[in-house]
């Protein structure tokens, strides 16, 4: 199968070895960071430095000022971490080690935005704002987000790109120093505590029927007995239903899967207008279009429609893949993603297995997450798994 390593611009830059290193793993292309949230990330090879911190979300090479000029909302240019045209200069290195390059594109996931512009934020049913989630019901923002995503994923000499968080983001996150663990909240209570309450979505859940208020107060009152530990907060979609009551929970939903259907359909047609022909477009993608986060949660049929595959989290096991692989065509690509830092919960003595059994429920290529953050050990561990060790 066809395999791509994730990698960061700063992973390469300023490190000569970087490039053969990763070529030596076996894999015939890298997912490489050109638009990214904030982060802190270690490098444990590189003769310069042993940790960068990303400050803020950004992109990893220079926008395009004509693009943006004037726009309120608009793209943050990196600092030291990744100077220049960061993304350029280690696309050129990586392509001169004979592999192919496609972006790896970031999109509604950005602290910075919201702490600038904190009414572009996903409000929950409490009043509290989200600042790492952008609302992707609101106008201003989707047209951010899609123009974003055309500019990013096309970046001179990529073949395709891999757009990541292209959906709703909602309470879960690892934010900094985050203390949100301390009540188990299940499927359900996630999904009410990610509903959001803008004005966009207020009046979005009057075109279906509700009354936001009345939304509000349903979900502050069912989650009331999760606070105090006297009632679960799971069962999947069941339990979204039996905390909402049906009507309510199926209309939230209709209005949620449509705002992320549309932006995806959106930001899709803006990347391929802006690419050449045969340029790749996936998704990180989650099968259930309720959940939120970094693989956005989609419908199989449609989302395989609209994008040329989807790439599916596989480290706990690849279950995940069966519902794309019901409703993938012929050529549809279901890339397994496989976390191979072992320090992140990652096997990499495992891989061949792995990789194996991703095959058997559909798995067309595989994705290894990642090789800028891996041990030596770790990428011992992905050269014998992919046979070049």
């Amino acid at each position: 199968m066809k395999t791509s390593a994730f990698v960061y611009p700063w992973d390469v830059n300023g490190d000569p070895q970087a490039p053969a290193r990763i070529a030596d793993l076996g894999v015939a292309q890298v997912t490489l960071a050109a638009a990214y949230h904030s982060t802190r990330a270690l490098t444990p090879r590189h003769p310069r430095h042993r940790v960068v911190t990303a400050e803020h979300a950004a992109v990893l090479y220079p926008p395009d000022a004509a693009r943006w000029q004037g726009r309120t909302l608009r793209p943050y240019a990196s600092g030291a971490w990744a100077p220049g045209d960061a993304y350029g200069e280690a696309a050129a290195a990586l392509a001169d080690a004979g592999l192919d390059v496609h972006t790896w594109v970031v999109l509604a996931h950005n602290s910075r935005l919201g702490a600038e512009h904190p009414d572009t934020s996903v409000v929950n049913a409490y009043g509290d704002r989200y600042p790492w989630a952008p609302c992707i019901a609101q106008p201003a923002t989707r047209a951010y987000l899609t123009d974003l995503a055309a500019e990013a994923a096309v970046r001179p000499g990529a073949r395709g790109t891999e757009l990541e968080s292209l959906g709703w983001y909602g309470l879960a996150h690892l934010h900094a120093h985050d203390k949100t663990g301390g009540v188990g909240l299940g499927d359900a209570g996630q999904y009410l505590m990610s509903l959001c309450f803008c004005p966009d979505c207020r009046a979005g859940y009057g075109t279906r029927g509700l009354d936001a208020d009345e939304l509000a107060t349903t979900v502050r009152t069912a989650l009331d007995p999760v606070w105090r530990g006297a009632a679960p907060s799971d069962g999947g979609w069941a339990g979204v239903e039996k905390l909402l009551g049906e009507a309510k929970a199926n209309a939230t939903r209709a209005w949620r899967d449509d705002r992320a259907r549309t932006l995806q359909e959106a930001a899709v047609s803006a990347v391929r207008a802006a690419a050449p022909d045969g340029f790749q477009v996936l998704l990180h993608a989650d099968p259930v279009s309720h959940h939120c986060g970094a693989n956005a949660g989609v419908d199989p049929a449609h989302i395989l429609a609209v994008a040329d595959g989807v790439v599916v989290p596989c480290t706990g096991g690849p279950a995940l893949l069966t519902p794309f692989a019901e409703q993938a065509a012929d050529g549809a690509v279901l890339a397994a993603n496989l976390t191979v830092v072992s320090g992140m919960g990652g096997s990499p003595g495992t891989l061949a297995a792995d990789a194996a059994r991703a095959r058997e429920l559909g798995a067309t290529e595989l994705r290894l997450y990642h090789a800028g953050l891996a041990s030596d050990g770790d990428l011992e561990g992905v050269r014998a798994g992919l046979g070049a060790g």
